[in-house]
């Protein structure tokens, strides 16, 4: 499928191919078939993706230069739309890519309406007992790309799973967060999405999240602001559809 993209959008250094998940043997790996054969791919994102089986999964491949490399191709994206539909919508995957693509679209401009006009810009920054993923003048930006609520289609396997229940980091973040705006500075927490997700809205509180949504709260209360961007991902780039402010605990 021919990719849209943008002059602002993110560019891939090649265009990405289509392929379809066969398997998904461990966190690591996935077993996709392309052009009628059936290799092993690597799978940017460790933990759940949804409660999806993958079985008979559209996805979108890049291929690495590097010929040392087990894995060749790396699962970028996957889609809820049937096989044969030709023009796919498609879900980002990889977790490790999100701040490369948050960086280009900082860089040029694209989020002014959230971080004013960018002035330096500096990766894993170090505040307290964290490291921060961004700072954007006098902007801390910690980037979450969440993956456990991604929607099942009707035709998909899935199965439902346990909540999570580890949260430390997270919670820490929130704690030094909140503690840098006492130094004069903006702190926000972003969560990010490779898709046009609906607006986040906090589960209900039980023994499970407890813990954290009380962090979130309380960093709310200190000033901590939440935004959420969704990106387009196609074959040939990465898009900015919109990004909003969030009030989580109005």
């Amino acid at each position: 499928m021919p990719g849209r993209f943008g002059e602002l959008d993110y560019r891939f250094p090649r265009p990405l191919s289509e392929g379809l998940i066969k398997a998904r043997p461990n966190r690591f790996l996935m077993d996709v078939e392309r052009d009628g054969t059936i290799f092993r791919c690597h799978c940017p994102a460790t933990g759940r993706i949804g409660d999806l089986v993958f079985e008979d999964v559209p996805c979108l491949l890049s291929e690495s230069s590097n010929k040392e490399r087990k894995t060749q191709c790396t699962v970028e994206a996957i889609s809820l739309d049937q096989v044969e539909v030709t023009n796919k919508s498609w879900i980002g995957i990889n977790q490790t890519m999100t701040n490369r693509y948050l960086e280009h679209f900082i860089l040029a401009g694209q989020l002014e309406g959230m971080l004013g006009r960018s002035g330096d810009v500096w990766r894993e920054v170090r505040f307290g007992r964290s490291r921060i993923d961004f700072k954007v003048s006098e902007t801390f930006l910690e980037v979450k790309t969440p993956l456990t609520e991604i929607p099942h289609s009707p035709h998909m396997k899935y199965r439902s799973q346990p909540p999570m229940t580890s949260f430390d980091r997270l919670i820490k973040h929130f704690g030094d967060l909140a503690a840098s705006i006492g130094k004069g500075k903006r702190a926000i927490v972003l969560l990010c999405y490779q898709f046009d997700a609906e607006p986040f809205r906090p589960p209900p509180m039980d023994r499970s999240n407890e813990k954290i949504e009380e962090a979130a709260a309380a960093a709310e209360k200190s000033g901590v602001e939440s935004w959420q961007v969704n990106l387009r991902i196609d074959t040939l780039g990465v898009g900015l559809i919109r990004y909003f402010r969030l009030h989580l605990f109005d």
